[in-house]
């Protein structure tokens, strides 16, 4: 029984709080005393003006009716709560001191602050555009964020050391690499005079260069390759024209043993003793005849 009549007092209490808060929040904030009356600079949160001057600071300003609400503390009409549609989703509700709060769908953006529309939401390498679509980033820019305006790339690294490596794209700025300098070489002092440079058009590549050799090389091959070629044909026909040279000279043999041998040599004698023999006849004859009376 003590129990519950402890429970009912601090229901009680509670009750008397909150009507002194809700007494608290009602009526004109602000005042200045002008006679027998005073006169409302500001209302409370919520409430509306009714009258500027009067004998209570209550009944100067009262709340915003159930649907409206106000931002303005001297206003004397509340605004109606939005009310959320078509591809708006609700959000949290409104009281007499904030507007309806919408959301939109997936897929979908606030198109303002308010969030009074909503438009197709663009993704990274696009941006939205006035006709509330969105387009590709143009050439030279990029967007890495949702729904936000294409940038354009920057002109250099951000580091002193920095080189740029490969230019931007629709989603990226551009890449910058540290150039480290490779072992032995040293720093150029400012100082010094600077390197001659060729001009770019009498830099040879490494591929002109390349090509050029190959071409030499192929060329000495083909060269040594007819060269072989003759001297292996002039080769085999100097062992013919040697035959044919033979053939046409007599061969003289060294006598030997040989029956066959002998027969030849003995032809041979015999066949030049009488062509001798006929010659000696002939001159004879020819003396005979020189003689003759």
């Amino acid at each position: 029984m003590v129990l519950i009549q402890w429970l009912m007092g601090l229901a009680l209490l509670t009750q008397s709080c909150m009507s002194s808060l809700d007494q608290a929040e009602v009526g004109c904030k602000t005042w200045r005393q002008e006679g027998d009356n005073v006169c409302c600079d500001e209302c409370h949160p919520g409430n509306r003006l009714v009258r500027q001057c009067g004998p209570r600071p209550k009944q100067l300003c009262t709340p915003c009716e159930t649907g409206t609400y106000t931002h303005n503390p001297m206003t004397r009409r509340c605004d109606r709560c939005t009310q959320c549609v078509g591809a708006q989703v609700h959000l949290k509700d409104c009281t007499n001191q904030s507007d309806t709060q919408c959301g939109c769908k997936d897929g979908l953006t606030c198109g303002d602050g308010k969030c009074s529309f909503c438009v197709e939401k663009c993704a990274k390498g696009s941006e939205p555009t006035d006709d509330r679509s969105c387009r590709p980033c143009p050439r030279g820019t990029f967007n890495n964020m949702n729904h936000s305006t294409c940038k354009p790339w920057s002109t250099k690294c951000p580091g002193p050391n920095q080189e740029i490596v490969a230019e931007g794209n629709a989603f990226s700025d551009i890449q910058c690499q540290v150039m480290v300098p490779s072992e032995g070489v040293t720093s150029v002092d400012s100082h010094k005079p600077p390197v001659h440079q060729d001009p770019p058009g009498q830099v040879v590549s490494y591929e002109v260069i390349m090509a050029v050799m190959m071409a030499v090389f192929i060329a000495t091959i083909v060269v040594i390759i007819i060269i072989v070629a003759v001297k292996v044909n002039h080769s085999k026909k100097t062992p013919e024209k040697m035959a044919e040279k033979q053939l046409k000279t007599p061969v003289i043999r060294t006598p030997t043993d040989d029956p066959r041998t002998l027969i030849a040599i003995e032809c041979s004698f015999h066949e030049a003793q009488q062509e001798q023999g006929s010659s000696t006849e002939s001159l004879i004859k020819d003396s005979s005849e020189e003689f003759a009376p």
